[in-house]
């Protein structure tokens, strides 16, 4: 296994690893935690937003890099594992709505990161993860909550956490031109 691959492999457990995460973080760690509703952290603009928002703005990213490293093929395959995974792991108030959120939401990201990625790469993970934390905040509030009340706060809170993995992304690229790298 060559370097990049490894370098996929730590995005793709990554990346598996924000669903388990985002789950806990929702039911335990905020800086609000009122009875019988996620736990909330505030994201900017006296927004709050449940705090698992964090891990799926990163999950939405990680993605991305799972198939600039490892492929298509990976990348898909680390959204089905990861639908799973967020339905065993979710509370059971939240299963249905965690694992259809992060599926659709998941896959919309790779439909519009695939055309754009190999020309307009930095392009490519801001319009895909804003597509993305959009479908996913949708789905996910109106399932779990049947109300919309946190959508500002939970697309802020993404949309926050994409930002800060642009500069990121943008060294990553950089570091493949000048050695040569190919995206798969």
């Amino acid at each position: 296994m060559n370097n990049i691959q490894k370098e996929g492999l730590a995005y793709f457990c990554a990346f598996i690893l924000t669903i388990p995460v985002a789950n806990w973080m929702i039911g335990s760690l905020g800086a609000v935690c009122p009875p019988k509703s996620p736990c909330l952290i505030p994201v900017g603009f006296d927004l709050m937003a449940p705090s698992g928002v964090l891990m799926i703005g990163l999950a939405l990213v990680l993605r991305d890099l799972v198939q600039r490293r490892l492929g298509k093929k990976w990348s898909l395959i680390a959204i089905c594992l990861g639908g799973l995974l967020s339905g065993l792991v979710a509370p059971p108030t939240l299963v249905i709505a965690s694992a259809v959120a992060f599926l659709l939401s998941e896959l919309v990201d790779f439909a519009v990161y695939t055309p754009l990625q190999e020309k307009r790469l930095i392009l490519a993970v801001l319009l895909s993860g804003l597509v993305g934390l959009f479908i996913d905040s949708v789905i996910f509030l109106q399932l779990a909550f049947g109300s919309l009340d946190y959508l500002p706060g939970q697309i802020l809170g993404k949309f926050w956490m994409v930002l800060l993995a642009l500069p990121v992304i943008w060294y990553i690229r950089q570091r493949d031109t000048k050695i040569g790298i190919q995206p798969t």
